[in-house]
């Protein structure tokens, strides 16, 4: 494989041929897993495709520091933000693109909301809510697209109970999150055609738009809710900044969902192609939470995160300069032989599996415990019902490579 083919893991439709984009990850952690890369109508990275060598940068938090370069982003798009902000380099200013101290403080203050001492106190509810649409799979008869009938809605109701948001306000955070995440999907994109299409608007303004009326509405009646947290939350006894609270908004209600969808629908479809697995946690229920951490490992719903050097870092025989940009490729990580037991291989049994879908570090997912819980919960009740399923048709993936999965799982299936 030659180098400029490595420079395909740069463009989003590389992300919707699973085969392909594995494979070049297997020749670059084999051949060259320090790899320097100069995508066209991209600024030049180090990718990291080994699982070691994504850990070590990952814990080096001071020399390594998320902030001015975050995601994959093409040359065209940034200037757009920089026009779009008047200079700013970054939308929204969320977790993931802070360092310390800031992203220590601000991490805090719903920490204890996502740990899992609070969320068996939502078990229940959760339970209810997977219910609620294992039926529906039962009630659409024997077919369904499973991502787009159930997979996409059942984490979108979960978070959005959390945060605070009205059910009837879900099939428009579910839009703006397949705007904001769908890459070059034309699927995702919004549409000149659309009802109520504004040119003079975009996802960010709308979700800036919706939280900050919720923010004034939950300063002046608080409730038990995430919102209610970030809406009145003090840093340095100073209510938070306008830009931090919104973002933080953005993050719970769209990563919140989207990661745990793709981990759903990637998961039933890792299960279809592999009957024995199947067959095996469905007689053994005890097995569920390993599963679970298979299949997202198998699906890696986050690709990538960029780091920016602070100073020089030499990595196995490369020579990372100070303000250099390294892509942390977690797809690759996740499939490193080195870690990993016959890593293309699901197994529903896998243990240990440290698998990196939800990074690693101090910027470990804030939402770690409760999406494996929706997902756990979600198979338990699907498990008491499904006798048999498989592909009725072809499944498709989102044309995106920061966040992305399945974007159609058409399915047959039996109760």
């Amino acid at each position: 494989m030659k180098d400029h083919e490595y420079r395909e893991i740069a463009y989003a439709e590389t992300y919707t041929n699973e085969k392909k984009l594995h494979s070049i990850f297997s020749t670059m952690r084999r051949d060259d897993p320090v790899t320097w890369i100069e995508p066209e109508n991209f600024r030049p990275f180090w990718a990291l495709t080994k699982h070691d060598d994504i850990t070590e940068i990952e814990k080096l938090n001071d020399s390594f520091i998320n902030d001015p370069r975050t995601t994959l982003t093409n040359i065209p798009t940034e200037q757009a933000i920089k026009d779009f902000t008047g200079g700013n380099h970054i939308l929204v200013r969320t977790l993931v693109h802070m360092d310390n101290p800031d992203h220590r403080i601000y991490r805090a203050l719903t920490q204890k909301w996502f740990s899992p001492p609070n969320l068996v106190t939502l078990k229940e509810k959760i339970r209810n809510i997977a219910k609620n649409y294992v039926n529906q799979m039962i009630e659409m008869g024997n077919e369904c697209d499973f991502v787009k009938d159930i997979a996409i809605f059942y984490p979108l109701r979960v978070i959005m109970s959390i945060l605070g948001v009205p059910e009837e306000d879900e099939h428009k955070m579910l839009r703006l999150t397949q705007e904001l995440f769908g890459g070059e999907d034309e699927d995702m994109m919004r549409q000149k055609d659309e009802p109520g299409f504004d040119s003079n608007s975009n996802v960010i303004s709308d979700l800036f738009e919706y939280f900050t009326a919720l923010t004034e509405e939950r300063r002046k009646n608080p409730t038990d809710d995430v919102a209610s947290i970030i809406a009145n939350a003090k840093i340095d006894n100073q209510p938070i900044n306008h830009l931090e609270a919104l973002s933080y908004y953005v993050l719970i209600a769209t990563a919140g969902h989207d990661t745990t969808s793709s981990a759903t629908a990637g998961g039933l479809l890792a299960l279809i192609e592999n009957n024995d697995e199947f067959i095996k946690l469905r007689s053994d229920p005890s097995l569920m939470p390993l599963a679970v951490d298979e299949m997202i490992r198998w699906v890696t719903p986050v690709k990538n995160f960029f780091r920016t050097a602070k100073e020089d870092y030499k990595l196995r025989d490369q020579n990372i300069r100070k303000n250099d940009s390294v892509l942390l490729c977690y797809p690759s990580g996740n499939r490193d032989e080195e870690i990993f037991d016959d890593p293309f291989n699901f197994k529903v049994d896998r243990n240990p599996n440290k698998h990196l879908a939800f990074g690693h570090g101090a910027h470990l997912c804030l939402g770690k415990h409760l999406a494996k819980m929706e997902m756990e919960i979600f198979y338990e009740e699907l498990f008491k019902v499904l006798k048999n399923i498989e592909i009725n048709g072809k499944p498709q993936w989102v044309k995106a490579s920061f966040v992305s999965g399945l974007k159609s799982l058409p399915i047959a299936y039996s109760c």
